[in-house]
């Protein structure tokens, strides 16, 4: 990403079905929300290159990191529609989301917000250039912390593994996986805790899908710590709350 490009937000709206206004022809018009600035998530690319999405006060994933709970790092992710879905899983659990580059997406893309629906405004996203601005982004971090990386050829069963507050779980691309330099720091002692596998039918399936994969990891994982994470919701504005339906009518 270039420095100093800033980044429209992810301008996603839930407006509410079957609402219409007279126009001055007599005719109907659909009615447009309204525009609530403070509430759209963001993305802003500072002078080093890292992007914060600047979402509502005391989001989930902002507890979450404050909590030393669970993250999530995609490296170099190809389809938007996979880490839009990723998104949304991350925002149901309350846990911060990180993208490392290069992207095989623009964080515009029409599919990537659509498969995040509008649950953007929930998700902490960080956007970091490459792996090594990633990994000096990490060891600045304060507390207990380990990059786990989960591959295919992991040591670990998800199942087998113990996990703990300030893992933070790492994924690579669709189609290339990990690159080696984070498979190496993900077993490094002080960075990282070892690599880890989801069993699959090996002999016909190549591999899992991207979201199928964080969620079954993630949920692995939370399960383990008791779910401690949820404790911690989102306490949105009233206005924003409206941008949310009652009942998944995408499901």
């Amino acid at each position: 990403m270039e420095a100093g490009l800033r980044l429209r937000a992810l301008g996603l709206r839930c407006g509410h079905r079957g609402a219409f206004t007279p126009s001055h022809g007599g005719g109907r018009l659909p009615r447009r929300p309204p525009r609530l600035a403070g509430v759209f998530c963001s993305l802003a690319a500072s002078g080093n290159g890292a992007s914060v999405a600047a979402g509502p006060v005391r989001s989930g994933a902002e507890v979450a990191r404050a909590r030393r709970m669970l993250h999530v790092v995609l490296v170099s992710p190809l389809i938007p529609g996979n880490t839009g879905s990723i998104a949304r899983t991350c925002a149901a659990s309350a846990v911060g989301l990180h993208l490392v580059g290069p992207l095989g997406f623009k964080v515009d893309d029409t599919k990537l917000k659509r498969a995040g629906l509008d649950y953007w405004p929930y998700v902490v996203v960080k956007i970091h250039d490459s792996w090594d601005e990633f990994r000096d982004y990490f060891m600045k971090q304060d507390g207990e912390k380990r990059l786990l990386a989960f591959t295919k050829r992991g040591t670990s069963i998800h199942s087998d593994f113990s996990y703990k507050p300030g893992d933070w779980l790492v994924f690579g691309s669709e189609t290339k996986g990990l690159p080696q330099s984070a498979l190496e720091d993900c077993c490094t002692e002080g960075l990282g805790g070892g690599t880890i596998r989801i069993p699959m039918v090996e002999t016909y399936v190549r591999c899992l899908n991207l979201s199928v994969s964080v969620g079954v990891a993630l949920y692995e994982a939370a399960r383990q710590l008791n779910y401690e994470q949820l404790n911690y919701q989102p306490e949105l504005p009233e206005e924003a709350q409206r941008l949310f339906p009652a009942e998944d009518i995408y499901a």
